[in-house]
């Protein structure tokens, strides 16, 4: 079978070279989508091909991906970011599907690694995402009475691990088109409002929150949300209230997120907020549930990071920094054996 690398970059000449590097040769036709370059990007990319488009940035990735998958000609489409890289055992594993898929793969998943080390929204280190991608899909009838059209695509999880290397977060980039959405009135699908919440919690500056409260005021009142929802979105709000400094609205959506179904990311709230009232005595009762006590909801840092960096503030606070040392070993033991296990 034959494949199409498709593409969008914009400014990637620290690390265009790295990514196509790794795969070109794998490739049988590599397509560019530049939506904006000032740098050396395109010039770098002519060394790979002479198939580079360009395309008017209006806010959307989704817009960007699908007018790059729709200049490929090849039987899969493998959709890469230029901040990825295939190492030389993966290269391998990568050409060997190549060489062997059975045509009825629709969908090749392949294992996306090195996420944490970049503190990126994601809570694994390594997960499986779809990558290569059946340009042409047939339609084919299935059962051998009441027969129906297969619908489902028929996915392949792959062995080729794809190292994700940054040179930054993209955070900022991210929460912009979350405040340009939602401003705007459209409705983000659950997915996206996840990826919202996620989002605001690894990266989000209190300017950030501010941007994001009248959303998520309105998803913490709205009937028709999940439940995950309508948490994630109190959660929020009672972020941005203890930022703004307004005790009032913090508490009316912290004692909403403990009367449901306390998690770490509400204990490290109320240990954050009495030890700014430098009550280390009842920080100190929350970081240690934060992370003995509840689990996390979108950021798996509270239950470690940050719950041991609020024991170790609140003690030494107190003049007992030994007293945390069992605790801080605990959470340390834990990650240690969370990082063997993923």
């Amino acid at each position: 079978m034959t494949i199409s690398l498709c593409m969008i970059v914009k400014n990637e000449e620290a690390v265009l070279d790295r990514c196509l590097g790794s795969i070109a040769d794998l490739m049988d036709e590599i397509v560019i989508v530049d939506t904006g370059s000032t740098d050396r990007t395109k010039e770098i990319a002519s060394k790979y091909t002479d198939r580079i488009y360009d395309f008017e940035w209006i806010g959307d990735f989704s817009a960007a991906r699908n007018f790059a998958f729709s200049k490929a000609t090849m039987d899969y489409i493998y959709s890469a970011d230029a901040d990825e890289v295939v190492d030389a055992v993966n290269h391998e594993r990568f050409r060997l599907l190549k060489e062997k898929l059975l045509p009825e793969i629709d969908l090749v998943q392949m294992k996306y690694g090195n996420q944490l080390q970049y503190s990126t929204v994601y809570n694994f280190d390594e997960e499986y995402r779809p990558k290569l991608f059946k340009r042409l899909r047939p339609f084919v009838w299935e059962e051998p009475v009441h027969e129906q059209v297969r619908l489902n695509p028929v996915i392949y999880d792959s062995d080729v691990v794809i190292t994700h290397m940054p040179q930054g977060s993209h955070a900022g980039r991210d929460l912009k088109i979350f405040r340009e959405k939602t401003a705007g009135g459209e409705q983000l699908s659950r997915r996206l409002f996840d990826m919202y919440v996620r989002e605001l919690f690894l990266a989000g500056d209190e300017e950030d929150f501010r941007g994001a409260k009248k959303y998520f005021l309105a998803a913490a009142a709205d009937t028709s949300r999940s439940s995950d929802e309508v948490r994630e979105a109190c959660l929020v709000v009672a972020h941005a209230a203890e930022l703004a400094g307004d005790t009032v609205t913090f508490f009316k959506y912290i004692v909403k997120l403990m009367a449901d179904d306390p998690s770490s990311e509400t204990c490290i709230e109320l240990g954050r907020f009495y030890e700014k009232q430098k009550d280390y005595e009842e920080a100190a009762i929350w970081y240690y549930n934060a992370a003995f006590e509840t689990t996390p909801i979108v950021r798996m840092a509270s239950a470690n990071a940050d719950a041991a960096g609020g024991l170790k503030r609140v003690y030494e606070a107190m003049g007992m920094p030994e007293a945390a040392d069992s605790f801080l070993q605990d959470i340390a033991n834990r990650m240690n054996l969370t990082a063997g296990l993923s």
